[in-house]
């Protein structure tokens, strides 16, 4: 039998955008399509289902159920006089109608938009159409490998209360809208969960407050219903070894988040030097890769947060994978936070990601897979929550220009209040709009002519920048992923940003300006722009003298 689907709207029905986004559906999962067209009688449709011999047959109406109750008695009918009992009949419609298909007993799947796009790749990819009878993957792999080309949608959450995050969480995995939730525990948490030299003042900081292992179980257990939702959590900043093993193994940890060169003395999150905390990074990385766990390094976003310009934030995307790759991850999760600084221009955004992009999967091979994860920057968002909810839109609008495998929604009312199960939820329905529309076929934002320039011109200033971390330490037999050499291109402003300054651990001399759209080195005094090849030798220049008088 050919793997055909044959498909049409019936009686007086000449509603077909649905039955035709249908049959788009099943030739993108590899499936020959036959549209018979709109108001399409029951004999006519018989005789074509006969004439073609197909696998499935669509069935659409989208007027009034009463109608439809005697349409589908005739169809059953006619099925089985002319024994097509064997073939896979689905049906789609409006709530009303579906209802009424499923009470005829004569489809194998019936679609009222409910459970989106997804359920109708699911179908045709073999699985179910019904969300209670799904099987949901229970590793990040196996979600991604269930939804792409969409991607996989994630949002954090953790409130004050350990409570209401538990019922948050009930909430969040009933509405079935999230494929991970990342539990935000408070710094408390994340800095003295061992040691237990909680600042009581602090309880619920940024988070919930996790105070035992029994938190996370009821957490995990609370997100067991609805569609199953994977969890992960932020890493801690002390004892990172003890609490990565605690989150594997009381919520199963999806993947892991760890910083490369951050969470120590450079953004006081901790009281780690930044060589030593380097190397617990990287030795934690290890770790994960050797339980099989993706990683993701979120590096490169710390970066421009600070206001570093675009070549740093580039060059750091590069470094977080190079350095996974050299600890034995297979699977690495990129991040791509778009909208930082926030007055980035759309264009030189995307540039930014794609060189970062492209440098990073140069480092593909058999054993290092890349996943891409797209975010919005929290500080694009404004406290206006309409205008927020446009920023929102926009900006996930622009990330589908990458592919992501996962969208990482963060709640449009972030910069007024820290969001609820509510917020997430309908955060993640404006996104998954933007999502559907996008694949219907937007316009080709990475062909872009300034785009391409933009992309270019950062990935041979990248080089170079990283030409220069290397001539460091010639002799270093890897000095990309030496601790000690990576260390020392922060202390003397290699690797640097204006929110730096006056740290002692770092240079903190780096100015910066946006300038059309994209964020240079800045010189204010001479008032131009830096090219990266001149910085980067001035500060060499300084370096070998500094040391020659040593």
């Amino acid at each position: 039998m050919k793997k055909l689907i044959v498909a049409a709207a019936i009686g007086n029905c000449v509603h077909v955008a649905g039955v035709y986004n249908f049959l788009r559906f099943a030739e993108q999962q590899g499936y020959e399509t036959v549209f018979l067209g709109p108001a399409v009688p029951i004999k006519k449709l018989i005789e074509a289902v006969k004439e073609h011999k197909p696998e499935i047959v669509g069935v659409s109406f989208r007027l009034t159920p009463s109608a439809l109750e005697k349409l589908l008695e005739e169809l059953k009918r006619e099925i089985e006089v002319n024994n097509l009992q064997h073939i896979k009949w689905v049906f789609g419609g409006t709530e009303p109608t579906a209802e009424v298909a499923r009470k005829s007993g004569i489809f194998a799947a019936v679609f009222d938009g409910k459970n989106g796009d997804e359920a109708t790749i699911n179908f045709l990819r073999g699985g179910s159409s019904n969300h209670r009878q799904r099987v949901f993957a229970d590793t990040l792999i196996g979600r991604i490998e269930d939804k792409y080309p969409y991607p996989i949608i994630r949002h954090h959450f953790g409130l004050p209360s350990l409570e209401d995050t538990i019922e948050g969480v009930k909430k969040i995995a009933e509405a079935e809208v999230l494929d991970v939730i990342s539990i935000a525990p408070d710094q408390n948490a994340q800095e003295h969960f061992f040691d237990k030299k909680y600042d009581k003042s602090l309880d619920g900081a940024g988070g919930v407050p996790i105070r035992k292992e029994e938190d996370l179980i009821r957490i995990y257990e609370a997100s067991r219903r609805g569609n199953y939702p994977l969890l992960r959590c932020y890493s801690g900043t002390n004892d990172v070894f003890k609490m990565a093993e605690m989150l594997l193994e009381t919520i199963h940890n999806a993947w892991a988040a760890i910083p490369l060169c951050w969470y120590n003395v450079l953004d006081g999150r901790g009281p780690r030097d930044v060589n030593t905390s380097i190397r617990e990074n990287q030795q934690l990385m290890k770790w994960h890769a050797e339980k099989g766990v993706p990683v993701e390094v979120n590096e490169a976003h710390h970066w421009s947060l600070r206001d570093a310009h675009d070549v740093i934030g580039v060059t750091m995307a590069y470094l977080a994978a190079y350095n996974a790759k050299k600890m034995g991850v297979r699977d690495y999760v990129a991040q791509f936070m778009f909208n930082v600084p926030a007055s980035i221009s759309p264009k030189m955004d995307l540039a930014k990601m794609l060189a970062k992009i492209e440098l990073i999967e140069e480092l593909q091979d058999e054993n290092f897979r890349v996943i891409r994860q797209a975010r919005a920057g929290l500080a694009s968002f404004p406290t206006d929550l309409l205008e927020a909810k446009g920023q929102l839109a926009s900006s996930a609008y622009l990330s589908m220009a990458i592919r992501p495998h996962i969208y990482h929604v963060v709640g449009y009312c972030e910069a007024h209040h820290a969001a609820t199960p509510e917020d997430i939820i309908e955060s993640v329905k404006i996104v998954k709009a933007v999502i559907k529309n996008s694949m219907f076929g937007m316009p080709d934002l990475t062909q872009d002519k300034e785009v391409i320039q933009r992309k270019e011109q950062l990935k041979k200033e990248t080089r170079i920048l990283l030409e220069a971390i290397k001539n460091l330490a010639p002799h270093s037999p890897d000095p990309l992923a030496d601790p000690d050499v990576l260390a020392l291109a922060i202390k003397i402003g290699l690797l640097d940003a204006p929110h730096l300054k006056g740290n002692k651990y770092a240079k903190g001399v780096l100015q910066t300006k946006v300038i059309d759209g994209a964020c240079y080195a800045y010189d204010y005094e001479k008032q131009r722009i830096i090219p990266e090849e001149e910085r980067v030798e001035k500060i060499l220049r300084e370096y070998e003298k500094s040391a020659i008088e040593v």
